[in-house]
């Protein structure tokens, strides 16, 4: 099986009428690996906000070299293991509803509100990736554990190749551009990529200051451990339903739709601010994802814990760090509005 590679001018996506672009924020080189976890707040590319007029064709800065890229491409060889695991889930997510039951659906809930909203979402992403919040070390651990319920690998991989993904955005080395391709974006750049989750040296480079942590390198090499006891104390007081409701449904509906972040939100969609990507607010992918959908705001402010930035605009996701805060677990949680300026903190 191949890729046809589609490729996609951003001059070529019509913008919506009678809405004002922003300015978008500047995407600087990624600095070398000799980071300090304080430096990496304010010097990691996907952690810089500096206003700058979108580049003409004539002032654009030169892409680096391949040498310095990790570029994602296909390698014409199939990932049998990521494609078998994943054909399973699938079996096992439409097998669910043979065993349907009202306690399994329940307990598929909760478990999806751990590891999509709290793992994926509030931990992996806009704490782990961005650096958006802080939370006390005992509780940023776990949720971090609750990011591996959701079988998308452990931290090390996800964060380095989301920041892989924000320094190179619909550019070459994006490990996911619908660029090449709205399948290619979606699931095809895991079953056919050249970036995988054993490269040291792109989870050292992107991922520094977690790789510096022995617990994330840990969990890291066993992110496979939490959903294997979740799933044994599944079947010990809920049987088969539970086990293929709360791992292979949710799971499998999870992928997708942290896919669809990856997909759909770079085709379809707004844009509120003008940044140099094809980047989109879609509104039902954000509901799906508890705000993740809202990804224009996201690409235009990153390092900004709430996506959401107007009323109508829902972000569970932020809302539950907000509870954070109110309960005193969250600190220094930065929020960006739609007028742009320098970021709010609050809790600080």
């Amino acid at each position: 099986m191949g890729f046809a590679l589609k490729h996609i001018r951003q001059s070529d996506v019509p913008t919506p009428p009678n809405k004002k672009l922003r300015k978008s924020y500047k995407t600087n080189p990624l600095p070398e690996l000799s980071l300090t976890l304080e430096s990496l707040q304010t010097t990691m590319p996907v952690l810089t906000e500096e206003i700058s007029a979108p580049p003409t064709a004539a002032s654009a800065p030169s892409l680096p070299s391949s040498a310095d890229l990790f570029l994602q491409k296909p390698s014409g060889k199939f990932n049998w293991v990521f494609g078998i695991w994943i054909a399973i889930f699938h079996i096992g997510a439409i097998a669910a509803f043979f065993f349907f039951s009202w306690s399994a659906l329940i307990v598929t809930a909760v478990l999806w509100v751990l590891g999509q909203n709290v793992g994926i979402a509030m931990s992996y992403h806009r704490q782990l990736t961005h650096r958006g919040f802080t939370t006390p070390k005992w509780l940023e651990y776990f949720m971090a554990i609750c990011g591996t319920l959701a079988l998308q690998g452990g931290p090390l991989y996800w964060v380095a190749v989301h920041r892989l993904h924000h320094q190179n955005t619909d550019r070459p080395g994006d490990p996911h551009s619908p660029h090449d391709g709205g399948w290619w974006s979606h699931i095809g750049w895991i079953l056919y990529g050249s970036v995988h989750n054993t490269d040291e040296e792109l989870l050292a480079r992107y991922a520094p200051d977690l790789a510096r942590q022995p617990f994330y390198r840990w969990l890291s090499k066993y992110h496979w451990l939490p959903i294997t006891v979740v799933g044994i104390v599944l079947a010990i007081f809920g049987g088969v339903s539970w086990v293929l409701w709360g791992v292979f449904f949710r799971v499998a509906l999870g992928l997708h739709v942290t896919w669809l972040v990856n997909s759909a939100t770079h085709m379809w969609g707004s844009k509120r601010f003008a940044t140099r990507d094809d980047s989109r607010n879609l509104w039902w992918v954000a509901i799906l994802s508890g705000g993740e959908g809202w990804h224009n705001n996201h690409h235009a402010h990153p390092v900004s814990a709430s996506h959401g930035m107007a009323w109508y605009e829902f972000d569970f996701n932020y809302l539950c760090i907000r509870l954070l805060g109110v309960l005193g677990l969250a600190k220094k949680i930065k929020v960006q509005g739609p007028e742009g300026g320098t970021a709010r903190i609050l809790h600080g």
